[in-house]
């Protein structure tokens, strides 16, 4: 095992849990139509993006939570297929804060892009 992958592990994993809630109203924004967990898992996993793929579990809380604080809103349906499905949709102050958040991202993004290119002033 190489020295590094610790460390590497724990950096992926404390990324991706600052950015989950970021990408999971950014699928619910980007849909016409309230999702259940497995479809935003299915979209996620298009992305190709090993941090997001296979890990519909870990969903599940940062949707409750993003429903608590009136990101999302959800519901739930019957399912002919198996037990009731519960659906989300983003509301209108989790559109507000979505914009809010992707400019801070695309912000920090490019700070960090700066420093690790060396572009210091």
């Amino acid at each position: 095992m190489d020295d590094t992958e610790p460390h590497l592990k724990k950096f992926q994993k404390e990324l991706s849990a600052g950015t989950v809630s970021l990408v999971l109203l950014a699928v619910l924004g980007q849909s016409n139509e309230a999702l259940y967990g497995y479809q935003i898992a299915k979209r996620l996993e298009q992305t190709g993006d090993p941090l997001l793929v296979g890990k519909q579990s870990a969903l599940y809380p940062v949707l409750r939570n993003l429903s608590a604080s009136g990101l999302a809103q959800s519901h739930v349906e019957p399912s002919v297929t198996g037990p009731p499905r519960r659906y989300y949709r983003i509301t209108e102050l989790g559109r507000q804060a979505l914009s809010d958040w992707a400019d801070t991202w695309r912000t920090t993004r490019h700070s960090v892009d700066c420093v690790l290119e060396g572009n210091l002033r």
